[in-house]
């Protein structure tokens, strides 16, 4: 069993690198690590920490991440969201970029792929037959390799793809086997994959039109909220949209975003 010592060793740690709170998890944290410790021939949690803090961008380091971070989603997870997007957000952006065509949508914790996946085909749904003559690829990002890896394998259990629409299985995911689907290459090439920790300074060229975050700010305290929210809104464009999880909030008080619906930000 972790000890106290131990256990506030790695919360010091995973705060400083990630934002990520784990106070009052210590039996999550145990029953995580436990396993990986032992599996790894690790005499101990400080044996483990002592490597992660010697070499931070090394393996292991990567692996504490991957170990620790929930990643569960699922294809049309709140689903609302998408079909805003479709009904009011893109007529928004195709009307605002006829000139540029350029769409610039980020899905910052794009965990194992369902939600940028599930955003390229409305995205190719609402242009159409325009789709080719506009630049719509999306940036999906995630602090964990491991589910990045997964996401850009795009291979998915039949029934993960289930609550999919019966015309976007058959158009965008081909049969591997009785068990498993593939998500096909043109689908594949609209998203672009990036490791990315959300504490680092936000290195865009160009704003965004969209900004995706669900699910991710229950991991943060409410001074790392209030920070990751501003420099969301710095890189949104005027009029951009930010999306967080259903059950997520925001301090109406200290954001500068316009409240569009409980989940749905405007700047």
């Amino acid at each position: 069993m972790i000890t106290e010592q131990e256990f506030h060793r790695i919360v010091v740690y995973v705060k400083q690198k990630y934002g990520i709170d784990l106070n009052g998890k210590q039996i999550l944290v145990n029953g995580r690590m436990e396993n990986y410790l032992l599996r790894n021939g690790y005499s101990g949690y400080d044996e483990y920490m002592t490597k992660v803090e010697k070499n931070p961008k090394g393996e292991e380091a990567r692996n504490l991440i991957n170990v620790l971070t929930t990643n569960h989603t699922y294809f049309m997870r709140e689903f609302e969201h998408m079909d805003f997007m479709r009904k009011v957000v893109l007529p928004q952006i195709k009307a605002k970029e006829a000139g540029k065509r350029d769409v610039r949508i980020w899905s910052a914790a794009s965990s194992t792929g369902e939600e940028p996946y599930t955003i390229a085909m409305v995205l190719k749904d609402f242009f159409g037959l325009d789709h080719k003559m506009w630049d719509t690829r999306v940036l999906a990002t995630d602090l964990s390799t491991k589910v990045l890896e997964q996401a850009q394998r795009g291979k998915y259990l039949k029934e993960q793809i289930d609550p999919l629409p019966e015309g976007w299985k058959r158009r965008f995911f081909k049969r591997v086997n009785e068990l498993e689907y593939q998500v096909t290459p043109e689908l594949k090439q609209e998203l672009i994959f990036r490791q990315f920790n959300l504490m680092n300074p936000f290195p865009f060229r160009k704003k965004f039109h969209v900004v995706f975050m669900r699910n991710v700010m229950i991991y943060f305290d409410e001074k790392t909220k209030r920070e990751l929210v501003q420099k969301v809104y710095d890189v949104l464009e005027p009029g951009g949209y930010f999306f967080i999880g259903t059950t997520e909030t925001i301090d109406r008080n200290s954001t500068p975003f316009q409240i569009i619906q409980p989940s749905i930000f405007r700047k």
